[in-house]
């Protein structure tokens, strides 16, 4: 992986734990899920472009999908 990808990794990691902590205390739980899967994914995906391209779409989610 390169640096690129760890520092996107991290970004979408760390935005996800503050997305699963708000979404855990507010009992939201389209934002508890993306922010698990914005903490999970980036171990599995190894392209950069297809990183930003899902952590985006993960990000942006919850304003979408309410459950």
């Amino acid at each position: 992986m390169s640096a690129a990808g760890l520092f996107f990794g991290m970004i979408f990691g760390l935005i996800g734990a503050g997305y699963f902590m708000y979404g855990k205390k507010q009992q939201r739980y389209s934002i508890l899920l993306s922010g698990a899967l914005l903490c999970i994914f980036p171990y599995f995906i190894n392209n950069l472009i297809l990183l930003v391209i899902i952590g985006v779409l993960l990000l942006i989610l919850p304003f979408f999908m309410d459950f």
